[in-house]
């Protein structure tokens, strides 16, 4: 099942996992320290880029009624809504800027280009899903309480859905943020009822919500269309288009960071007592990374980057890919695993477990413990001890024992 014991999956002592943390430490403490007016260019320059392809993109649109307007107009437009959720949005929200003491840019004021309310998402993601990352029962970012992700979430008829509902949930992101801190499943289970205080809060939350959706549908759908005048069914499709693109691409690189194979889950015992070395650990071995250049890490809010991002969510995103030479270099020193891969990659196999999972565990070759989506210390029948190579006085541990079980399986398979 999930791992619920992090030290004996990594391979690492209770020393070990400790001495990793004061290394995660110190990198912490250098980044803060050389914060300054390089990244704040770079912030504000990014704000001027989304903005100028937002007005150029609005702007073509007044004549989206020709059709290379209106493929311009959502490349545009499309561009920019990604930019501004990906790269500015998500990332001042999670405080990275707040150290420029800049009203504009500060994790307190900003409000995204996002049907979910700001407020909302920090919660469920900056603190839920950050603090408690991929921790079944805790995380609602495992599955979105609508997709079957691991084998330790009990299969349901419903779950044969699996493919369609992440199709739906791409293609109308935004709007699956926007619910998730409304929690309906406790809604559906009778868990606030008519006059409790937990009713009036959900009441309260589901105003927010739908006064923000209501904010962005006239937007984007009433006032901007309307401003084009004779142009305002092909720019209401076009804002339709470009929404959808930001939704299935946020989507993609949110997905790629946590659900292909090596990201692991964890269960509750795992976090008691956690310590902040502990946290680190877990945050590396519950995350993975895209593979690729400049254009990639920047359209991905440098989420690209997702295991330094979890490591350091407040820390800036344009220090990521320094910070990701480091980081190998550790998953090098204690002999960890450092999931990474190409975009087409990641997707596949991130797409792979959603449809494997739409069908009950008899169906399925791997076992609970050592499934490419999901493992567990288990997996290694109680030899996880770290050892060093008699040779070489290097360290062996979890990444040496992964790639020994791939090797033994492949010999396993007979050719032809």
């Amino acid at each position: 099942m999930a791992i619920s014991d992090v030290k004996e999956y990594a391979h690492l002592t209770e020393a070990d996992v400790e001495a990793l943390g004061a290394e995660f430490d110190a990198i912490r403490r250098e980044i803060e320290s050389s914060r300054g007016v390089k990244d704040a260019h770079y912030i504000r320059n990014v704000i001027r880029l989304q903005r100028a392809l937002e007005i150029s993109g609005r702007t073509v649109l007044f004549a989206s009624f020709l059709p290379p307007a209106w493929l311009a107009g959502v490349a545009l437009l499309g561009t920019a809504k990604i930019i501004e959720n990906m790269e500015i949005g998500h990332n001042v929200m999670h405080g990275q800027w707040d150290w420029m003491n800049d009203p504009e840019i500060h994790s307190s004021s900003w409000e995204w280009d996002n049907t979910g309310p700001s407020k909302h998402w920090k919660q469920t993601h900056n603190y839920l899903h950050h603090k408690y990352t991929n921790v079944l029962g805790m995380d609602d970012d495992i599955g979105y309480g609508l997709l079957r992700v691991t084998r330790d979430q009990r299969w349901k008829p419903f779950n044969l859905g699996n493919p369609a509902y992440n199709l739906l949930l791409q293609l109308f992101f935004e709007y699956g943020v926007a619910i998730q801190h409304l929690e309906l499943g406790k809604l559906a289970a009778g868990r606030y009822p008519e006059g409790s205080p937990e009713r009036a809060e959900f009441e309260r939350k589901r105003g927010e919500v739908l006064a923000k959706i209501g904010k962005q549908v006239g937007k984007d759908y009433l006032l901007f269309p309307l401003l084009t005048g004779p142009a305002f069914f092909t720019t209401l499709t076009a804002n339709i288009a470009a929404n959808m693109v930001r939704n299935v691409w946020t989507n993609a690189v949110i997905f790629c960071g946590h659900f292909p194979d090596g990201a692991e889950k964890f269960t509750r015992a795992d976090i008691e007592g956690e310590t902040k070395g502990e946290w680190y650990l877990r945050q590396m071995l519950g995350s993975a990374n895209i593979s690729g250049g400049p254009i990639i890490h920047f359209m991905s809010g440098n989420l690209s980057h997702q295991i330094e991002h979890h490591l350091f969510p407040d820390l800036p995103s344009n220090h990521y890919a320094d910070i990701a030479v480091r980081v190998r270099a550790l998953a090098e020193k204690y002999d960890l695993p450092y999931t990474t891969g190409s975009l087409p990659v990641q997707y596949f196999k991130a797409w792979r477990t959603i449809a494997k999972l739409a069908l009950p565990n008899k169906y399925l070759r791997h076992t609970a413990d050592d499934a490419p989506e999901t493992a567990s210390e288990r997996k290694f029948g109680g030899d996880t001890a770290p050892t060093f190579d008699p040779v070489t006085g290097k360290r062996r541990g979890l990444r040496t024992a992964l790639a020994q079980g791939r090797r033994r399986i492949a010999r396993a398979v007979p050719i032809g």
